[in-house]
């Protein structure tokens, strides 16, 4: 295996020290390892990958260098975008290194929303003109790999993906995790959630741990699953396909339970949910500052104001849970006001 460090002081040989990018489960020991180590102005989380991939072709021609970007497979669809009409040698011609974990990797057994990704990743970079190579545990010459891919990058001013298999990388466990004094945990905070709202209600939730967590307490309180849709995959979509929902079922009242990393990403869906204004969505984001399922990597969540992000949306109502204590009184008048709030 590799470790984060060996792997971050063998980019720095390559004069490689600007990462940005989406964290991911198989590269959580790297992006762990980056958000404790380097200086602030070194490593930056963007809202989605397509925005990594922009904040690169900046950073590249103001100063010439080469930035790392690293995300998820799954993230790659967001990123094809500035990639293929900006950074490409047909267009602008931007070198950037892409770090990429493998999901769903052939032969390997992964989570249903990874198998289709997975299946197609290197078709997809071979479509896309995009040199590339695959790293593991077993990779004896990282520093070869490297040097080639910064070879060809220099040659051709193109990017080039360094793909990654599971377990490539050591273990680290990151320092710097965001520490809240609140009493509620976002697991106990969903279970509030499907035990105060009306049988017939039916629930969306959001990719990562919420829905993993409302199918467990759906499964430990002996309900069905069938008023709920699980986002298991497409981070960032979950209150689009809530809307959908909603509009198309106006008798019955949608809770979408929301991310703040995920509701980060694609945060311009709001506008749209204030502006058909369905009375019957109810949009609930869970704000835990961390994008939680792959490392708890630190969000924008706790700096922002989401409530002012709503009404500034034309939503009707606004409501802000912090504790336990107020939980139901909160809840109830949620409940009973006109969506979207």
């Amino acid at each position: 295996m590799i470790s984060p460090e060996f792997f971050c002081q063998s980019l720095s040989k390559q004069d490689i020290s600007f990462f940005t990018g989406v964290p991911d489960s198989l590269l959580k020991d790297i992006c762990a390892y980056v958000t404790d180590t380097l200086a602030v102005e070194n490593h930056k989380i963007t809202a989605n990958e397509g925005s990594a991939i922009g904040l690169a072709i900046g950073y590249h021609i103001s100063s010439k260098k080469l930035a790392l970007v690293y995300m998820q497979n799954s993230g790659l669809g967001n990123a094809v975008n500035p990639i293929t009409s900006l950074a490409d040698k047909k267009i602008y011609s931007v070198p950037m290194m892409l770090l990429i974990g493998w999901r769903g990797e052939p032969g390997l057994i992964d989570e249903p929303q990874h198998i289709k990704q997975g299946e197609v990743s290197e078709s997809l970079l071979q479509a896309m003109d995009i040199p590339y190579n695959i790293i593991s545990s077993t990779t004896l010459d990282l520093k070869s790999v490297l040097k080639k891919a910064v070879d060809v990058m220099s040659d051709k001013k193109t990017p080039y993906v360094i793909l990654v298999r599971k377990d490539t990388f050591k273990p680290y466990v990151l320092r710097s995790k965001s520490e809240t004094n609140y009493d509620l945990s976002r697991e106990a905070a969903i279970k509030k959630v499907i035990d105060l709202i009306g049988k017939r209600d039916i629930v969306v939730a959001t990719t990562g741990k919420t829905s993993r967590e409302v199918f467990e307490y759906r499964k430990e309180r002996g309900d069905g699953h069938e008023k709920d849709f699980l986002t298991v995959g497409g981070m960032g979509h979950t209150n689009q396909i809530a809307l959908g929902i909603a509009l198309a079922k106006a008798e019955r009242t949608i809770y979408c339970l929301d991310g703040d990393g995920a509701v980060i990403m694609h945060a311009g869906s709001m506008g749209i949910i204030g502006d058909l204004a369905p009375v019957n969505l109810k949009h609930i984001i869970f704000n835990n500052g961390s994008h939680d399922s792959v490392g708890g990597q630190p969000t924008i969540g706790f700096k922002i104001d989401f409530g002012k992000i709503a009404e500034g949306f034309n939503y009707h109502q606004t409501y802000k849970i912090e504790s336990l204590i107020d939980f139901d009184s909160i809840f109830e008048r949620f409940k009973a006001s006109k969506g979207p709030c």
